[in-house]
Parts: structure tokens; C-alpha cells; sequence
């Protein structure tokens, strides 16, 4: 039972008409009964049920019937009572029931087919459908002495002074309050004015010194909860229909509670009808336009709101700030369109626009001057177009090149003429070049032509001067505008080397200053210049590319240059001295007296050299074991790129590959230092260069087996065993080692084969290296079966061309 009271209840908690038609209590509950078995939906009960007339009251009073059982049967209520339980769910009742009606509009403006789903824009229409711009009236206003009371109102009345009481009622639906010792007292329809002066009439009869002359307790009424209102929103709306209101709500917020006008609906003349009469005309642009709520009118209850189609709609496009359609009214004309789209954009043809009108039989056009704005009226359906200015001057003329201020002109009565542009500008600049001076003028078939000015003689007034035209375009030349751009060179060793723009009597000496001076390394017995040869009066070949001039500097002047002056595109070189060498350093470590880095003292030295220098090996040196590893210098970088290129381009079988290249910035040069040490200046004894590292390990006797063995592993080195014993050391040959291909690194970065019987080849501290065998390509049987096939129809063509030769 309980469930199907909360039903009940919820439905018409969302609904909001009354119908003529009754039915009683156990009728509304035996029909939920029934239709909730049915399967019907909550929308279709509620539609049933406001057809046979049940309304929110009833449900509530059922709801309190079934839930309170000490309370007495449907309809023995005192009045006030049932009044008290009406107002205290009234509030959650109107709240309840604009969530409805606000999702019924929502519904309406998502299934109907306004302009606006149709790319058209009206200006205004979108106003009451903006959820930030609601219109609701504000519930913190102060009583409205104007407003008047009616049922559901809560009037509150104050008495102070003499006496003192507070009085808290709401009127009943019959239009009264009920005070204590006094009785009814009737307030519907009368403003809060006249109620405040009524009641003081009234309870001065039982409360003393409220009435007479000079009174000692006053009364004053203000309003608590406010009642809600049932008006009418009629015609071009989005959901037309009876809505419930707040009594301070207007009628925008009626408009705007109904989802707004819609696609033919009128913002010009919605008419509010109260009491049959017809009490206001509303212009919704007045309040967009300048702001005017006067026309924004509080309702009152059975209020009739009528929107009518529109009478005209006219569009305006082009150049105005807000282009879009506009509702006009029958006398307004261009200039009222044009102050509602925000008027002309600073790049519109202000002196007419054109109109395009449907005549009801042939399309018309007019174009409309600007003095005829404000009398030429729109009619509906017109389309205004507004056009943009024309993209061209009507009174430019420019000039450009060697004036102080090159740019546009206005050509008026201060610049008419080719001298007057020239002053206008500022003057001319000295590398102006004066003796062709061009003028491109455009002819009045657009096309346009090169006049040659003399400009020289227009400036010293030797030439008449040239009046100009609109668009003229004046070029003056500038003289290193008229050639190749002069610069000269320098190299080699000076601190910033490059190229700078030429000057006339420029040195050599200037130029090696431009250039930050001369570095360390610089040849001063050898400057070179470089010039090209230029004649261009000649006629014939020549073999020549160049003349050089050699110099020495001395005291930082150039020797027998005598007056020698630098030429535009010449190229200085000054060379490096072939005494000058940089200091070049190595490094010793590991088991030598004073490890560090040396410099190298010539050009040959050697590694026992470097060595001796270092104070010698000590005694636990491994002199065997002594490596050098050595910096890749820029020519083995080069070859280095050129191998791995190669090795990419995987062209042929021999090509080598990529990842046994080595690819650092060092390497290991295998030396025998023993030998070296002891046969100081031979072969052995290896010329040091920039940046070796020279490594003498201590005694290391162990030996490491690694690839593929079971076991790859480090043992202790025996002399005088081979190389048996070492892989047996290691578990033996792994299922795929390449036996006789074993090799042995060593301390020293040297590599040799490994032999069976050679005893002396495996030393303290190298590495026995036992390669893989690459896997072999297993055969399918597609193959096998396909190399049979080829194998047979080989012989068979052995076989016929040998019994053809018989």
C-alpha cells in the first residue's frame, strides 16, 4: 500500500492542471492499483487521472489517510487544518513542478524545428532560452507596496508599542485570516497599502490605542511565504499552455518559463490580457536595445499572455556588426535595421545599401542612398546587403627607394608633383641615384606604363617637374642598389676569419684588425692576396684566373706594400708558420716509478723514450702485458665512415659486417713491449702520437676460456701447458665450436691462432676464444622435393643432348 501512495504521490507531484471531472479516494487508489498491473507507465496514469479530475490535494490528503491511521476519514478535516497541510507541502509541490515544466520545454526546443537548426539566427529569440538569463523574480525584494494579496499568501502582522503581538497567517482560498478575539478578516485583492491602513481599523477594536488621534502601538504587514499564480501563455511559444508561477514572477520570466517564442513568434507586440482587457503591448527589443524594464509587467493570477506570429522578418548581411535576421515593425525603416545590427563596420560602403524584396510575383531590387535610410520602409522577406569599401585608393600615390621616408602619400594640394612627393618625404638620401629615376603610372584601363625621371634636373629646376596621378608609383634608386654588393676576405690564421663588406682604402693591416688580429700560429713572412681578374671591355679568352701579391708583416705592418689598397672581392690569406707545433701530450699508467701524462719532446719519440722519462717499470710490472691504446685521429674517422657505408649497403658476399666493425673512439695497437724496452729505436719500439695511453699492467696468472665451451671459465696459468688442458678446463667444446678456429688475445691487444701442440703460445692474462658455428638452414620438404625434381629434369637434358652429339 505504501508503494503504491508513493505513486500516487509522484505523480502528481509532477503534473500541474486540474480537469472539471472528480473521482473520490478509493477510486484514485483502486485505479493505481489496476494500472500498475496493466503495465502503464507513470505518464499514462498521470494523464488519466487529471482527465477524471483528481488533483494534488486529494493525493495528499489519501497519502495522510493511509499513513496515519488515527487520523479521521477523507474529508473530516477542519478547514484549517487541511489548509496547514496544503501550505507546508506547497513549496516542494512548485519546485517539483518547474523541474517538469522546465523539462517539458526542453523536450519541446530539441524535437521542434526552429530557424535556428536551419543555420538562421533571429536576433532576440535566444534570449529566453539562455539558462544563465532565467527572469526569476528575486526573493529578497522588500513587500511591494502595489502588490495584492490573495489566497496562499502568508501575511505576517506586527503590533508594537502599547501592545505587543506578532499575528502569522495565510489567507484562505475564501480570502481571509482568522484572528483571535476578532474573527475573519477579508484581504484578497486589496494591495499591502490598503491592507496595512484596513487593519488598523480593524484591530483598533481590540487592541487600545492602535486607532484615535494620537495613537501608542502601531501595525505593519509584510508578506512571509508568497502564494504562486496560474497564468496562460497563448499562441507562438515554445510550449504554450497554463503555467504555475511565483506572484512577483513578470512576464519575461513567463516567456522565459515557456522556452521563449518560437520560429514565427513576435518580440515586437506580446499582449498581456488580464480580465478580457488587453492592459499592455511588450516590446522585447526596447529592453535589449536600451534597457527598459518598465514593459517587464508582474502578474497577476488568470493573466493571459498572447504571442503572435510575426508581421515582418527581414535579414541583413554584409558589412554590419551583427548581421542576422531582425523582427521589424510596419513603420520602421533602414535606419532602425541598422541601429539593431550594431550599425556599419569600418570597412562598409556607408552611402547606400542594397535591397532585394520578393513583390509577391518577381524579386525587386532598390538601392537605398544614405539620406534615404530613415524613410525607407522594410517590408517582410527583404534582404539588406551592406557592401564592403572598394580595394583600391582614390587618392594615394608612392614613392619608394633613397628618400629619407619612403611610403604612401596623400595627393592633394600639398603633393601634386614629383618634387613636392620628394620634399613630403623628407629629402633624398645622399646614394640616391638621380640620373634615372622611374615612375610607374597606372592608365585608366589599369594597365600601366614606365616613365624614366630626371630627377637631377626636376631638383635643381633644369627640368620641368611632373605632376603625378592617383596610384603613381615613384622608385629613386639607390647607387649600391645599382651593383653587386662589395666585400672582401680573409683566412687562415686569424681569430675570426670570414668576409666583410668592402671600404675604399682598405689594407691589408685593416682587415687582419677586422678580423680580431693574428693567432699564435700566423706566418708573418707570408701574407698572400688573392684578386680577381676583371676586364669587361674584353673580347677575348683567357687562361688567367688570378694575381696573388705576397707580403711580410713586420711590426705589424706589411713590408714592401708600399700604397697597397684592397679591391672589392679580394681574399687575404695569412699562412701558418711551419715552426709553430703545439704541445702534444701522452699518457703513462699502471706499473711505472711516475705515471701521469708527458709531453712529447719530438716529433719521432718513441715508447721506450717515454718510458725512461717515466722512471722505468717497477719490479711487479708484467712487461708482456704492457698495451697501448691510441685515439682515432680525422683520416682513420674517414675510412672508418667509408667501411661502415659499405658494410650497410650489403652489396655482394664479401661485404663486411656491421657489428664486427669497431666503432669507438680508440683502439689497441698491439705492441710487444718487452721487445720494445730491450731493442730501444727498433721496429718494435713504436713512434708515440697526441693522446696514446701507454697501460703496464701487474703479473696477472690466470688464463680465461670463453665462447663455445660447456663451461666458459677463468683457471690459473700453467707453464708449458696447451691448449687440451685449458679447454678440458673449461668442460670441452661446446656442440657447436669451431675447434680449429680458437684464437688467443692477449694482455697486449695482440691476437694469434691457437695451436694444438704449442705450449708457449698461451701466456698469463690472455683470453682463448673458441668461435660458433653459424646454424645451418634446415631444408623443408617442399625444398628437398623441388631440388630432386631439378636434380632429374638436369639429367634427362644431360641425357638427350649427349644421345644428339652421337
Amino acid at each position: 500500500m505504501r508503494r503504491i501512495l508513493f505513486l500516487i504521490l509522484c505523480l502528481f507531484i509532477f503534473s500541474g492542471s486540474a480537469y472539471a471531472q472528480r473521482m473520490s479516494d478509493e477510486q484514485v487508489v483502486e485505479y493505481v492499483k489496476q494500472a500498475q498491473a496493466a503495465g502503464k507507465s507513470q505518464k499514462q496514469m498521470t494523464a488519466e487521472l487529471l482527465r477524471r479530475g483528481v488533483t494534488r490535494e486529494q493525493v495528499l490528503r489519501i497519502k495522510d489517510t493511509y499513513e496515519n491511521p488515527g487520523v479521521s476519514a477523507p474529508g473530516s478535516e477542519a478547514p484549517s487544518q487541511m489548509r496547514k497541510r496544503s501550505v507546508a507541502v506547497g513549496e516542494s509541490y512548485e519546485a517539483a513542478e518547474l523541474d517538469d515544466q522546465k523539462a517539458v520545454v526542453d523536450e519541446r526546443l530539441e524535437s521542434q524545428s526552429a530557424p535556428e537548426a536551419a543555420g538562421i539566427r533571429i536576433f532576440g529569440h535566444n534570449l529566453f532560452r539562455n539558462r544563465n538569463l532565467s527572469f526569476e523574480p528575486s526573493v529578497n525584494l522588500a513587500t511591494p507596496a502595489n502588490y495584492r494579496l490573495g489566497p496562499g499568501d502568508e501575511v505576517i502582522i506586527d503590533i508594537w508599542g502599547a501592545s505587543e503581538n506578532t499575528i502569522r497567517q495565510t489567507i484562505s482560498p475564501e480570502g481571509s485570516i482568522q484572528v483571535k478575539d476578532l474573527g475573519p478578516v477579508y484581504l484578497n485583492g486589496m494591495t499591502v497599502k490598503e491592507a496595512n491602513a484596513y487593519l488598523q481599523r480593524e484591530l483598533s477594536k481590540i487592541y487600545s490605542g492602535i486607532g484615535g488621534g494620537d495613537p501608542n502601538s502601531q501595525i505593519r504587514l509584510t508578506l512571509g511565504d508568497i502564494r504562486t499564480i496560474q497564468i496562460h501563455i497563448m499562441g507562438e511559444v515554445t510550449v504554450p499552455g497554463t503555467y504555475t508561477l511565483s506572484a512577483f514572477s513578470t512576464v519575461f520570466h513567463a516567456l522565459y518559463r515557456a522556452g521563449g517564442v518560437n520560429s514565427i513568434g513576435s518580440l515586437r507586440d506580446i499582449r498581456l490580457v488580464r480580465n478580457g482587457k488587453t492592459i499592455e503591448h511588450l516590446d522585447v527589443y526596447e529592453f535589449i536595445m536600451q534597457g527598459r524594464m518598465n514593459d517587464d509587467v508582474r502578474l497577476q493570477e488568470g493573466d493571459v499572455i498572447i504571442v503572435s506570429p510575426y508581421q515582418s522578418l527581414v535579414e541583413i548581411v554584409g558589412k554590419v556588426k551583427r548581421p542576422m535576421y531582425y523582427e521589424m515593425k510596419p513603420a520602421e525603416t533602414v535606419a532602425s535595421l541598422l541601429k539593431y545590427a550594431g550599425d556599419f563596420t569600418g570597412d562598409a560602403y556607408k552611402k547606400a545599401v542594397r535591397i532585394i524584396r520578393k513583390s509577391g510575383r518577381e524579386h525587386q531590387v532598390y538601392n537605398v542612398d544614405e539620406m534615404d535610410y530613415s524613410v525607407f520602409r522594410l517590408d517582410d522577406g527583404d534582404l539588406v546587403t551592406v557592401d564592403a569599401v572598394l580595394d583600391r585608393f582614390e587618392n594615394k600615390v608612392e614613392v619608394s627607394g633613397a628618400v629619407y621616408r619612403p611610403g604612401l602619400y596623400q595627393l592633394d594640394g600639398e603633393v601634386n608633383t614629383v618634387k613636392q612627393l620628394i620634399r613630403k618625404a623628407e629629402g633624398l638620401r645622399g646614394d640616391a641615384f638621380l640620373a634615372r629615376v622611374l615612375l610607374d603610372r597606372e592608365r585608366e584601363d589599369l594597365t600601366h606604363e614606365m616613365v624614366a625621371v630626371d630627377l637631377e634636373g626636376i631638383m635643381n629646376g633644369t627640368v620641368s617637374d611632373i605632376p603625378l596621378q592617383k596610384n603613381d608609383h615613384l622608385y629613386i634608386p639607390g647607387i649600391h642598389d645599382l651593383k653587386e654588393s662589395e666585400t672582401v676576405s680573409i683566412y687562415g690564421e686569424v681569430l675570426n676569419p670570414g668576409t666583410f663588406l668592402y671600404s675604399d682604402n682598405l689594407t691589408v693591416e685593416d682587415m687582419i684588425v677586422q678580423a680580431g688580429g693574428l693567432t699564435e700560429a700566423a706566418a708573418t713572412t707570408r701574407v698572400s692576396v688573392t684578386r680577381r681578374i676583371k676586364d669587361p671591355k674584353s673580347t677575348a679568352c683567357s687562361s688567367k684566373l688570378a694575381e696573388t701579391f705576397t707580403f711580410d708583416i713586420r711590426d705589424g705592418l706589411l713590408t714592401g706594400a708600399g700604397s697597397f689598397r684592397l679591391q672589392p672581392f679580394d681574399v687575404v690569406q695569412v699562412r701558418r708558420s711551419p715552426a709553430y707545433q703545439v704541445q702534444r701530450t701522452v699518457t703513462v699508467a699502471g706499473e711505472v716509478l711516475f705515471s701521469g701524462s708527458y709531453s712529447l719532446l719530438k716529433k719521432n719519440e718513441r715508447l721506450s723514450d717515454v718510458i725512461g722519462r717515466a722512471g722505468g717499470i717497477t719490479p711487479e710490472a708484467y712487461v708482456k702485458g704492457g698495451r697501448l691504446i691510441r685515439k682515432r685521429n680525422d683520416d682513420e674517422r674517414r675510412r672508418e665512415a667509408d667501411v661502415l657505408r659499405m658494410a650497410q649497403s650489403g652489396e655482394g658476399s664479401d661485404s663486411i659486417a656491421v657489428n664486427k666493425l669497431a666503432i669507438s673512439d680508440t683502439y689497441t695497437v698491439g705492441i710487444d713491449m718487452e721487445k720494445a724496452l730491450s731493442h730501444p729505436g727498433s721496429d718494435y719500439d713504436i713512434v708515440l702520437r697526441e693522446g696514446d695511453i701507454i697501460y703496464i699492467p701487474e703479473y696477472v696468472n690466470t688464463v680465461k676460456i670463453s665462447g663455445s665451451v660447456m663451461y666458459p671459465n677463468t683457471v690459473t696459468w700453467e707453464k708449458s701447458a696447451k691448449l687440451k688442458h685449458y679447454i678440458n678446463m673449461a668442460g670441452g667444446y661446446g656442440e657447436n665450436a669451431k675447434k680449429k678456429k680458437a684464437y688467443i688475445i692477449y694482455l697486449n691487444g695482440t691476437v694469434a691462432r691457437a695451436k694444438k701442440s704449442d705450449s708457449d703460445l698461451i701466456q698469463p692474462g690472455c683470453e682463448i676464444v673458441v668461435p660458433t658455428k653459424s646454424e645451418r638452414k634446415r631444408l623443408q620438404l617442399s625444398e628437398i622435393m623441388g631440388m630432386s625434381s631439378m636434380t632429374a629434369t638436369i639429367a634427362a637434358m644431360v641425357a638427350t643432348l649427349a644421345n644428339t652429339f652421337k
